[in-house]
């Protein structure tokens, strides 16, 4: 199993002004293990498919990751920030599955 260590990207919603929501992002630099390395081609309308990752990545919680795992967007790996299309918790750890490239 390789090891991971890298930032992982929340978006936390802050009121900016009364009744004004906006999302910040937060990055954090969290440790674990990539479980499974896959990679997929997705077909689009354009002349090259697009690429996503289906990989697995079991992260080492802390107190913040536990209580905002809800707003976890994005894992930087291979250097790139993909987004993060599902979260299993199992404590101690989070189990990610990481999909295509995140734009945000």
């Amino acid at each position: 199993m390789a090891k991971f260590s890298g930032n992982v990207g929340f978006a936390v919603d802050v009121e900016t002004s009364p009744g004004i929501w906006e999302p910040l992002h937060v990055e954090r630099k969290m440790r674990g293990d990539v479980i499974t390395m896959s990679l997929r081609h997705q077909p689009t309308s354009t002349i090259n498919d697009d690429i996503a990752l289906t990989n697995r990545i079991s992260l080492i919680l802390d107190t913040y990751s536990y209580e905002h795992y809800h707003n976890l967007r994005y894992v930087e790996y291979l250097g790139n920030k993909w987004k993060v299309t599902s979260i299993d918790v199992q404590r101690p750890r989070l189990i990610l599955t990481l999909g295509g490239v995140w734009n945000g």
